[in-house]
């Protein structure tokens, strides 16, 4: 087959991997900078150029749609879409997923456990809403955060007011969520393709950090997940209509509870940490649903 990675970083480690793994079970792999696509939107017949040609023959998709590009990067996954080249992820369910708020939503609507939260307009409405969350200590997230930036730990009622005060200042979005202190700065990242958790790890925070990204310095571990962790983790992404995914969770008293869906999970941590050839599995899953929706090798 003829695979596509639509990447703005074609030497990161997801992205090489990929195309690793791509071009060791037989395939043709083609690395595409996803802002210098362009389209041509035609009923009869639509494309995709790149660099000055057309892009021909793709039998699929994988998009790694950073959180600054997510707006063109889905409307060049929905280009494919029209196309009828398969992707890894729609377009629909990489935006639900990026959008916080809505992806909050949508998993609660489906009863899937999660930290308490509040969103508001007014800044005259904060105090309640951290009120409806349980109080401070507080996390105060930026819609469009990504990789811990943009979250805060507001240990008091006046701090919390303070952040949220700077943050409406600047016309930005914010979430207020309880604040889970028996996870003791540690989540659980679970990867899932396809319906089934392939593999997972603990992250553990830095002295100090309450972010647990690797990002920001935390370790991590490999861990066993229990059965009510694996299916909160198959539920989650299947609210968020996504095939590959990775899934943060909580252990908190009342059981885990998802903190987010995310539709471009990093390969590096749970590679490193499991041992597990995660890439070779997403080449395995487009192998399986490329060929059945009758695209060839």
């Amino acid at each position: 087959m003829k695979i596509a990675i639509f990447s703005r970083q074609a030497n990161c480690y997801s992205t090489s991997r990929l195309k690793e793994a791509a071009k060791a079970r037989g395939h043709q792999v083609e690395i595409i900078d996803t802002l210098r696509c362009y389209m041509n939107i035609a009923a009869a017949n639509p494309g995709i150029y790149y660099l000055g040609k057309r892009v021909e023959g793709l039998d699929a998709v994988i998009p790694r749609i950073g959180a600054s590009i997510t707006f063109y990067g889905t409307a060049v996954v929905r280009q494919c879409e029209m196309m009828g080249i398969f992707t890894i992820n729609g377009a629909v369910a990489i935006a639900q997923a990026r959008d916080k708020l809505r992806s909050i939503q949508l998993l609660a609507r489906k009863g899937i456990g999660l930290p308490v939260t509040g969103f508001a307009h007014c800044a005259e409405d904060m105090p309640d809403v951290i009120r409806l969350v349980g109080g401070s200590p507080v996390i105060i997230k930026l819609l469009e955060g990504a990789q811990g930036m943009g979250v805060v730990l507001a240990e008091s009622q006046k701090a919390a007011e303070s952040v949220m005060d700077a943050f409406a200042g600047v016309k930005a979005n914010i979430l207020v969520q309880e604040y889970i202190q028996e996870a003791a700065g540690s989540d659980i990242r679970c990867f899932v393709i396809d319906g089934e958790v392939v593999a997972a790890m603990k992250r553990q925070a830095k002295a100090g950090e309450f972010r647990s990204n690797l990002h920001r310095g935390g370790s991590s571990t490999p861990i066993e997940i229990s059965a009510q962790e694996r299916t909160i983790a198959i539920q989650a992404v299947k609210a968020m209509g996504l095939n590959v995914a990775g899934v943060d969770i909580l252990r908190s008293m009342r059981g885990p509870v998802v903190l987010e869906v995310n539709s471009s999970p990093g390969l590096k941590g749970i590679e490193t940490t499991t041992n597990l050839d995660v890439a070779g599995l997403i080449i395995e899953f487009i192998e399986k649903n490329a060929k059945a929706k009758g695209s060839g090798p």
